[in-house]
């Protein structure tokens, strides 16, 4: 007896800036993130990928994906689509496509699979504020917000 339905197994699931697919039907990771560093907050990011391989399963399926915020409560955004699988050999290739993600505030971030209600994986996406860096020759502005003593400029050489 064959069985009609058997859940999938998440093969992998990475988060990109970009995927795109060959003319052989293979697919172009582009720009794995692990972290995202900006200047400040609130950013907005032009467009975040979450490339989702489903193996070892039969039947139909519905999967979601959620971004979810540092509140752990928040869905930032939600993707949500039908696949299904004829056999256990089979696979199936999900891209879901956030564009214009606003991060209102630093801190960890949740990627959320989840198949047939079922959460499969969740991951942190850690959105920290990179420190800022002086150009060289320039001083670090005092901490108490006073404006820094000026160098007086070097006299001139003797003999030229």
């Amino acid at each position: 007896m064959e069985p009609s339905r058997i859940l999938p197994d998440l093969q992998c699931s990475l988060l990109c800036e970009d995927v795109r697919q060959e003319s052989s039907g293979n697919f172009i990771i582009i720009g794995v993130i692990g972290l995202i560093r900006v200047p400040k907050v609130p950013i907005t990011a032009l467009k975040l990928c979450i490339f989702n391989r489903w193996a070892a399963g039969v039947g139909s399926f519905t999967e979601s994906v959620r971004l979810i915020a540092p509140d752990q409560t928040t869905v930032v955004r939600k993707s949500e689509v039908k696949f299904a699988l004829r056999d256990a050999s089979s696979h199936a290739t999900n891209v879901s496509l956030f564009g214009q993600v606003e991060f209102k505030e630093a801190g960890t971030y949740f990627v959320e699979v989840i198949v047939d209600e079922i959460m499969k994986l969740r991951f942190p996406l850690v959105v920290a504020i990179a420190p800022q860096q002086n150009k060289p020759g320039t001083q670090p502005p005092p901490a108490d917000g006073s404006t820094p003593p000026q160098t007086p400029p070097a006299p001139p050489a003797q003999g030229a």
